[in-house]
C-alpha cells in the first residue's frame, strides 16, 4: 500500500529544519537539486522502501563502478554513467527517511560509513584503470582526514553549514565520473585519465583540509 509522504514544498522546508535554517529555495542549484532528488525518491518513499535499504543499494552501485572499469576500453564510458548513479543513489537515502518521518541516528551513522567506502571503491576503480597506487592511497588518506575532521568539528557542535569545502563529496564523484568518462572516450590513454583523476582527488580533498581547519579554527576563537 502506498504511503504518505512529505509534499516538495514540506520537503523543502523540513530540509531547512535540519541544515541551520538555510532555505534551499534561495539558491536556484541547490533548490533544483532537491527538487529533483525528491522527485526520484518519492516511488522509494511511498513503496515503504527503508531507508537503510536505499543506503546499502548506494554501495552496491559502486561496487560495480569496479567491475565495469576491469573490462576496459569504452566499458569505463558506463562506470562513469554509474559513477554519477552512485552519487544520486547517495543522495536518496536520506530523501527517503526526511519524506516518511524515519530518519535515525543509525541511519546516519550508516550512511556516513557507506560513503566512506564508496568514495574508496572510486579511488580502486580509478587503480585497476592504471593510476599509482600511491597517488590513490595519499587521495583516500587525505580523503578521510577531512571526514574525520568533520566529524571532530560536529561533535564539538559546530554545524554543517559555514564549512563546506571544494572536496565535498558531490565534488569526489564529479571528478570519479569525469576522469573515467575521459578514459573511455580516450582508451588508449585511460590510464593517464585515471592518474590525473588520482592527483585531482588529492588536490582537492588537501585544500578541503586547509579550509575546514581554517573556518573552524576562526570559529572557535
Amino acid at each position: 500500500m502506498a504511503r504518505s509522504v512529505l509534499t516538495r514544498d514540506e520537503y523543502l522546508d523540513r530540509w531547512s529544519s535540519l541544515h541551520g535554517g538555510y532555505d534551499p529555495r534561495s539558491s536556484a542549484l541547490v533548490g533544483g537539486w532537491l527538487r529533483t532528488i525528491h522527485a526520484l525518491a518519492s516511488p522509494f518513499a511511498r513503496l515503504g522502501v527503508p531507508p537503510d535499504a536505499v543506503t546499502m543499494l548506494g554501495v552496491v552501485v559502486a561496487a560495480l563502478v569496479i567491475w565495469l572499469c576491469s573490462l576496459g576500453g569504452l566499458w569505463l564510458i558506463a562506470a562513469a554513467v554509474v559513477v554519477g548513479l552512485s552519487g544520486v543513489v547517495d543522495s536518496l537515502d536520506g530523501a527517503v527517511a526526511v519524506m516518511t518521518g524515519r530518519e535515525s541516528r543509525w541511519g546516519a551513522v550508516l550512511d556516513s560509513v557507506v560513503d566512506r567506502v564508496s568514495d574508496l571503491l572510486y579511488l580502486v576503480a580509478l587503480w585497476v584503470v592504471g593510476a599509482p597506487a600511491w597517488a590513490c592511497v595519499l587521495a583516500g588518506a587525505l580523503l578521510f582526514l577531512l571526514e574525520y575532521a568533520r566529524a571532530r568539528a560536529a561533535a564539538i557542535g559546530l554545524t554543517e553549514i559555514g564549512v563546506v569545502t571544494v572536496g565535498e563529496r558531490p565534488t569526489r564523484v564529479i571528478i570519479a565520473a569525469m576522469f573515467l568518462l575521459a578514459g573511455g572516450i580516450y582508451p588508449s590513454s585511460a590510464a593517464m585519465w585515471a592518474t590525473y583523476g588520482a592527483y585531482a582527488t588529492v588536490l582537492v580533498c588537501a585544500v578541503a583540509v586547509v579550509q575546514l581547519l581554517l573556518v573552524v579554527r576562526r570559529r572557535l576563537r
